[in-house]
């Protein structure tokens, strides 16, 4: 059992300069030409000469882990989320799509979202006494307590754009009260929701009576506001400079005071009128489906957005730069626990008397703000039609097999990854997998370079030397390629990944004002940072997924969720990239799977096997997250 509480972790390493050197060279040599190998081999050998510039800044590394908590933890923030200028929508935040709800009429509906609000009150009141038990890891070196200091950001921050680079608050003040509201949005218009009152929490019989006061005001349409919420959906540099518009009147300070210091948004989304597919909802969880649809009932600053569609569509859809997926996941799975467990309770048993109703946030809107708004709109509009999202699910088989075989399923799948990309477009490119690293104070995640020369043997092998290879020498070049999987994983969990490590290079190297270290000029650098295939294992313990888009414009997000006896895989892709289709990439992962069971039933030899199950990993993505 893991009885260790999160402040026991110790403090993530920094690994050996060349260590880290030598991985890097390995990783990238098959992904580059022969040719640019040569230069960056040059380039690498210069930076850890002895005495020289790596080794410098390698030192002022180990000084700086002395004196921090978690050494990269502000670098790696403000590389993966804060400094990135993309829309937070479909490039940044991640979603959890529920199961899907059948609605009969507006009191079910309701019902579910008072139930869903006390469901939230509920995990808060668990954090707020810090009673959560501690998270252990599982999969790889399983049982090793984890931080659990992203949890107490689900309901305590908010993501302020900036011109330059976006602000993570941390509700932290002991000058501001807590919060006590929830904001409600209704037909893109925003009401602010005491679920505290006179020291009490609201019973789900008043804030069902609260929401029927909302929804009855949303309706009036002379009272309607422009939809202020689509700003957020713009780029950070446009928002931040939209906002700060918007700050000059004070009735707007006030209403963006309220959204930026609620617990979370309740989004009461409109039907949409498409058919109830995993696929459909998880495009309104990621986006809403345009401004003719919900896009505009959000405020994507804000880390937790519980969507109830009056069509059954649910979910959450989360800012992503304060925590992790598997965060995500295990809230998630309290709130459909909770429900579950405990019937709506609509008994009046200690009723709030005369509640007073719940507060419309105002906007004064100039004409500039309406051309801000319209501005967003467009660039919204092209973001919806751009986004290619195809949810799968696999049903040949599910974890259960692989496990059988003595793989790891992590490892099983992202080799399946690889072969799938390169069956659709004959190359290996660069490959995110996130993994964490919360066995260490302030742990966030780093990067699994799944492309490695291992797979790349492999997927040639069943691709090229298809006839001319036996069958049993393609099943050895399977295990190797788990092997290097699991192996690399073992690293990136404990600390000794490269991601992180060459990154605090560079980062030390900005702050000591140097000029830019060759190696991180280098087009070999450039490349390794491209992640087309961005990835993450999201497993869940109740009916759900997690999706979320590509993280560059070429490229691909792949969510999945492997399950005993199937596999969910959510792909993503842009339809204005032409190498890309994400039906393609299911259709391909759907062979591939079956390829690669047939080798296993075949030619394994499970008894032989030594290879441990599983991954520790968790939350998106190789992002700007990540991704999720």
């Amino acid at each position: 059992a893991c009885i260790q509480l999160f402040f026991h972790n110790s403090k993530l390493p920094v690994p050996p300069l060349q260590q880290t050197l030598d991985m890097y060279l390995k990783c990238m040599k098959h992904l580059v030409t022969e040719e640019q190998f040569r230069k960056t081999k040059a380039i690498v050998e210069k930076f850890a000469a002895s005495g020289g510039l790596g080794e410098i800044l390698q030192q002022r590394l180990l000084e700086r882990r002395e004196k921090t908590k978690n050494w990269v933890y502000d670098y790696w923030l403000e590389d993966m989320y804060l400094n990135n200028r993309l829309p937070l929508p479909v490039n940044s935040s991640p979603a959890m799509v529920f199961p899907h709800q059948k609605f009969h009429n507006q009191s079910d509906y309701l019902r579910f979202a008072a139930h869903l609000i006390s469901g939230v009150l509920d995990y808060k009141a668990l954090l707020d006494a810090h009673a959560l038990p501690p998270d252990c890891a599982r999969g790889q070196l399983a049982g090793t307590p984890l931080c659990m200091e992203q949890y107490y950001k689900l309901f305590s921050s908010y993501r302020l754009p900036g011109c330059k680079k976006d602000t993570l608050v941390a509700q932290k003040s002991s000058i501001m009260p807590e919060p006590e509201h929830v904001i409600i949005a209704c037909k893109n218009q925003f009401f602010v929701l005491d679920v505290v009152i006179n020291f009490r929490r609201l019973n789900e019989s008043d804030l069902f009576t609260q929401l029927e006061k909302i929804v009855k005001m949303a309706a009036n349409e002379q009272e309607r506001l422009p939809p202020i919420g689509l700003l957020t959906t713009d780029g950070r540099t446009e928002w931040a400079k939209a906002r700060e518009v918007i700050m000059k009147d004070s009735t707007n300070r006030d209403s963006l005071d309220m959204i930026e210091r609620c617990i979370c948004l309740v989004c009461l989304d409109e039907p949409t009128m498409l058919e109830p597919t995993d696929t459909n909802h998880a495009l309104q969880m990621l986006h809403g489906g345009g401004v003719d649809k919900n896009s505009g009932n959000r405020w994507y600053d804000k880390p937790m957005q519980f969507i109830v569609g009056m069509d059954g569509a649910c979910g959450v859809v989360c800012e992503h730069s304060p925590f992790e997926g598997i965060v995500l996941v295990q809230c998630s799975e309290h709130l459909l626990k909770y429900m579950r467990g405990s019937p709506a309770k609509l008994v009046r048993a200690a009723s709030v008397s005369e509640l007073s109703a719940p507060r419309r946030l105002r906007w004064k809107c100039s004409p500039e703000i309406q051309g801000l708004l319209a501005s967003s709109v467009d660039k919204l509009q092209s973001l919806v039609r751009n986004l290619d999202l195809n949810v799968y699910k696999f049903k040949v088989y599910g974890k259960e097999f692989i496990k059988e075989q003595k793989m790891s399923p992590d490892a099983y799948i992202q080799v399946a990854l690889q072969l799938a990309f390169y069956r659709c477009q004959r190359r290996q490119v660069c490959t995110y997998e996130s993994a964490s690293t919360r066995r260490f104070q302030d742990g966030r995640v780093d990067n699994i370079r799944s492309a490695t020369i291992e797979a790349f043997e492999f997927v040639k092998a069943m691709t090229e030397g298809k006839s001319s290879l036996p069958d049993s020498e393609k099943m050895q070049k399977l295990w190797s390629a788990i092997n290097a999987q699991t192996n690399y994983t073992v690293l990136a969990i404990t600390g000794m990944g490269i991601d992180n490590h060459l990154l605090g290079l560079r980062e030390i190297a900005l702050e000591m004002k140097m000029e830019k270290p060759e190696i991180f000029t280098d087009e070999t650098y450039m490349i390794s940072n491209h992640f087309i295939l961005s990835t993450s294992q999201v497993p869940t313990t109740v009916e759900m997924f997690c999706c979320y888009g590509p993280v560059v414009p070429n490229g691909y997000g792949a969510c999945y969720n492997p399950q005993s006896d199937h596999i969910i895989f959510c792909i993503s892709s842009f339809r204005n990239c032409k190498e890309s289709c994400s039906t393609t990439f299911a259709k391909a992962m759907e062979e591939v799977l079956l390829d690669m069971r047939d080798l296993c039933i075949k030619f394994n030899t499970p008894k032989k096997a030594s290879v441990s199950e599983g991954t520790a990993k968790q939350g998106k993505q190789g992002k700007p997250g990540s991704k999720p």
